[in-house]
C-alpha cells in the first residue's frame, strides 16, 4: 500500500476519533472498553510511519515534522495507558486531534537529512529520553490549558460542553503533576546524557548554544515548580503559569528552532 495512503488513513482515523471523543459527543462519556481500545489502531499505524520516517534511511532523521509527530505519538500512548485507570472524558478528543494534525504535517513535510553522530548509541539514548520528556511536558501543557479553561467556567450555572465533560479539576491536577514529575526525571537524564555526548564529540560538556540555554532554563523552571508545589502547595494559576513557561522554554530549545530553520528559512 502506498505510504501516502497510509498517512491519509492515519490522519482520518485520528480526526474521526477526535470528533467522537470531543466533549459533548457520544464517545467522551463512555466508560466501556471502546474508549480504551479504539485509539490503539491509529496509534499502531502512526508508530509504523514514524519509524519509517526516522529510521527508514541511513542514520536517524530528526526534523521539525518528525519531532512533532514523535511527541504526538507518545502523547497518545500516554493517554491510552492512563485511560485504563482514569476516566478522561473529552480530554482524548484534544489529544487525538493534535495527533491527526501532527501526522498530516509529517506527511507533507520533506524528510530531514540524517542527523550527525546518529550511529552512536549514546546519541540514540539521548534522543529517546529527550522525545519522551518533550511528550510528557506537551501533555502537561495541554492539561494546564484545560485546567485554566475549567477554572474560568467553574462557577457558571451551565458551563460549556467543552468544560462540563472534562474530568474533575483534582483529577486533572493530579495527572498534571505526575506528568511533570516523570518529565522532570527524563529531562534531567536528557541533560546528563547530553553533557556526556557533548564531551565525547566536542571535547567540552556545555557547548554554548540555544539548546543548552533553553534546556537549562526549562529544567530550572520545572525544578522551581515542583519545589513550590511541595513546600508551598502551588496549584491553580500559579502552577499553570510555571508549567506553560517551562514548556515554551523547552520547545524553544529544540522544536522551535527546527521550525525556524526548516520551515521559515528552509
Amino acid at each position: 500500500m502506498p505510504e501516502s495512503l497510509l498517512f491519509a488513513l492515519c490522519v482520518l482515523a485520528y480526526l474521526g476519533l477526535a470528533v467522537w471523543f470531543w466533549p459533548g459527543r457520544p464517545g467522551c462519556c463512555r466508560t466501556d472498553m471502546a474508549p480504551r481500545l479504539l485509539p490503539l489502531a491509529p496509534l499502531a499505524l502512526h508508530l509504523y510511519l514514524l519509524y519509517q520516517g526516522v529510521f527508514g534511511g541511513e542514520g536517524i532523521r530528526i526534523g521539525f515534522s518528525t519531532s512533532i509527530s514523535a511527541v504526538a505519538a507518545l502523547t497518545v500512548l500516554f493517554y491510552a495507558v492512563a485511560a485504563w485507570r482514569h476516566h478522561l472524558g473529552g480530554v482524548q478528543g484534544f489529544v487525538l486531534a493534535f495527533a491527526g494534525f501532527s501526522v498530516a504535517i509529517e506527511a507533507v513535510a520533506p524528510l530531514p537529512p540524517a542527523a550527525a553522530y546518529s550511529g552512536r548509541p549514546l546519541f540514540s539514548l539521548h534522543m529517546a529520553m529527550a522525545f519522551s520528556a518533550y511528550a510528557l511536558f506537551s501533555i502537561a501543557a495541554l492539561h494546564a490549558l484545560l485546567i485554566a479553561l475549567a477554572e474560568k467556567h467553574l462557577h457558571r450555572a451551565v458551563p460549556p460542553k467543552v468544560v462540563a465533560n472534562l474530568p474533575p479539576l483534582l483529577t486533572l491536577e493530579r495527572l498534571l503533576f505526575r506528568m511533570i514529575q516523570a518529565g522532570f526525571v527524563l529531562l534531567t537524564l536528557t541533560l546528563f546524557t547530553g553533557v556526556l555526548f557533548a564531551e565525547e564529540i566536542f571535547g567540552h560538556a556545555f557547548p554554548f548554544n540555544h539548546k543548552t540555554v533553553f534546556g537549562l532554563a526549562a529544567w530550572l523552571i520545572f525544578a522551581a515548580l515542583l519545589l513550590g508545589r511541595r513546600v508551598y502547595g502551588w496549584r491553580g494559576r500559579t502552577a499553570i503559569f510555571w508549567t506553560l513557561s517551562g514548556f515554551m522554554s523547552l520547545m524553544l530549545a529544540y522544536v522551535g528552532v527546527k521550525f525556524v530553520l526548516e520551515v521559515l528559512l528552509r
